[in-house]
């Protein structure tokens, strides 16, 4: 498995993961309402399942999705075309030193947890785990 910088030692700080969440929550308020100068963006209904921060705060992924999962790669496309606005709606929310640098991904969980339902829904994982 690869290494990632937010898996390393004994997982993410208490203050990482408060500033991951003031930064979704503002993510998700500022998609919502359509503060963004971007009609195509905000056309598009997204979800902003978590953000993980780097130690230093200095950098925040957003893991997104699209309503209905249509247009994945769209919504990537214009969330990174809109970076900079995203940015400082996001740096006027937050008292922070620096505004973190953001970055979007597919958030996968979703599919995720399908795959595990249809596991478990198998006869013969059903037969294993009832036994």
């Amino acid at each position: 498995m690869a290494k990632n910088k937010f898996h390393d030692g004994p997982g993410p700080s208490q203050r990482q993961l408060r500033v991951g969440e003031l930064i979704r929550r503002t993510l998700s308020e500022v998609l919502a309402r359509g503060d963004i100068h971007d009609p195509e963006l905000n056309r598009m209904s997204i979800t902003v399942g978590e953000v993980r921060t780097s130690p230093d705060l200095k950098v925040a992924t957003a893991y997104v999705l699209p309503l209905g999962g249509q247009g994945q790669e769209d919504v990537l496309k214009l969330l990174a075309r809109n970076k900079g606005e995203l940015r400082r709606a996001v740096s006027k929310k937050l008292t922070l030193k620096f505004a973190p640098d953001l970055r979007f991904q597919l958030d996968e969980t979703f599919d995720r947890m399908d795959d595990t339902r249809r596991m478990l829904n198998q006869d013969a994982v059903r037969r294993d785990t009832q036994g």
